[in-house]
């Protein structure tokens, strides 16, 4: 197998089916190479390295994405955080964790914006009430 195909083995676990396929989808001449690049180096080079484990490495990248401001990548993960197998999937509590931790080391505004983005995540997949 490919370091692509393990890539794309690991990215499909981590995001779902659903989104690769629409990324994939959205493919052309100019963008091509780099869903190659990604799916070689940070799916399966970072990804599949064995020594944190799914449900580490996405603690880490909602924090990174937090700090980053990377509002929509942090939708993301947010989302494929909440599904995938049960032992690296985060819970609604692991999500607030992580953005109590970023409020401190990346500022008030940043985890201010992650909670509004988590919470309409949380509301629209039925884990939070619409008046929490």
């Amino acid at each position: 197998m490919s370091d692509y195909d393990k890539g794309m083995v690991n990215r499909r676990r981590v995001l779902g089916d659903a989104w690769v396929d629409k990324a994939e989808a959205g493919g052309n001449a100019f963008n091509g190479e780099f869903q190659d690049l990604i799916t070689r180096y940070a799916w399966h080079e970072i990804w599949g390295r064995p020594a944190l484990g799914d449900k580490t490495r996405r603690l880490m990248v909602l924090s990174t994405m937090i700090a980053l401001k990377a509002h929509e990548e942090f939708a993301l993960h947010v989302r494929a955080a909440l599904g995938g197998p049960p032992e690296s999937r985060l819970t609604p509590a692991d999500i607030k964790e992580v953005i109590l931790q970023a409020a401190i080391y990346c500022g008030v505004p940043a985890a201010n914006h992650a909670f509004a983005v988590a919470g309409e995540i949380l509301r629209e997949k039925g884990l939070l009430a619409a008046a929490d």
